[in-house]
């Protein structure tokens, strides 16, 4: 769609004393906060898994060893996707526009669109945490309690879903402070930060920043925070769908990353020979997924 004097009829004449609507002030971007950003230079990036050896077995005098080997398991592929945008103006538009503040308006709109699409895409990580669309490297969804290993299999979501809560809080910390590796032996992660929608930060924080037992009358200590297991405070991130589902993020070295390939830009000045129409693009291009979904432990709500 083209820009015309007709598109902003009020823009081509003295009076106007204010426009607004397009120039809110934005939320702080959270993926990157909740992500690894690191930069790519490929088509794609692949993850693979190194399972480990079993615990040592006995040997029995004069007897044969049992040899054991490492190997590899999951590949996790992140294939970088574009995401573009622009906008068309007529040159008359441009020449006859009256007003500064719209023309800065449509260069910070194509910025506000980038944003939006690269919160959306982190985000929907976790939105479609549970769902058996969306499956990782292994077969399952993000949050499963059955990720399928060398050995066995290992839970980073609680079997009965539940609402945030104390309780289902430690439920989630001692999952992850017995997790395992690729043959079962327990591994050492350590919850980060919890992440929630809007709607449950009132409720996080009474839960994770009060001295005492949240929401009782007894005179306990709050045990989460006398032991310091979450590392840094909670993110809200506005741009979660389930306004009852929560995370916990752990420490785990490769977890959820995004790739960035190409950086964004917007170029401007561009001028259709033929129309001569003034063309305004923007352009960038990552990808986001995870690697170990041992990144991840959450709840949906039980509603």
């Amino acid at each position: 769609m083209t820009e015309n004097r007709g598109t902003l009829p009020k823009a081509l004449w003295p009076g106007v004393n204010a426009w607004w609507g397009a120039d809110y002030k934005n939320h702080p971007e959270i993926c990157s906060q909740v992500f690894s950003v690191q930069k790519s230079t490929m088509a794609f990036e692949e993850d693979v898994q190194l399972t480990s050896t079993s615990a040592a077995p006995i040997k029995s005098e004069g007897g044969s060893r049992t040899y054991d080997n490492i190997g590899q398991g999951y590949t996790t592929r992140y294939t970088h996707i574009a995401y573009a945008s622009g906008f068309q103006i007529t040159r008359e538009q441009f020449a006859d526009n009256q007003y500064a503040k719209v023309a800065r308006a449509r260069t910070k709109a194509l910025s506000k669109s980038h944003r939006v699409t690269k919160e959306t895409v982190a985000a929907n990580i976790l939105n479609r945490a549970y769902s058996g669309s969306y499956l990782g490297a292994d077969g399952v969804s993000l949050l499963s309690t059955a990720h399928p290993e060398k050995i066995g299999t290992f839970s980073n979501r609680l079997s009965v879903a539940a609402d945030l809560s104390e309780s289902a809080l430690e439920d989630l910390m001692i999952l992850i402070m017995t997790a395992t590796d690729s043959v079962g032996d327990p591994i050492m992660l350590k919850p980060k930060r919890l992440i929630i929608p809007p709607q449950l930060m009132f409720a996080a924080t009474r839960i994770t920043a009060s001295l005492s037992q949240s929401g009782t009358a007894n005179n306990d200590v709050n045990a989460m925070r006398e032991m310091g297991m979450l590392q840094e405070a909670p993110i809200c991130w506005q741009y979660l769908t389930d306004p009852d589902g929560f995370f916990i993020q752990t420490d785990v070295e490769e977890g959820l990353k995004l790739y960035q390939r190409e950086a964004r830009e917007i170029k401007k000045g561009n001028t259709d020979d033929d129309t001569d129409n003034l063309k305004v693009k923007s352009y960038e291009r990552f990808s986001v997924g995870y690697t170990d979904p041992r990144a991840l432990y959450g709840s949906p709500g039980a509603g």
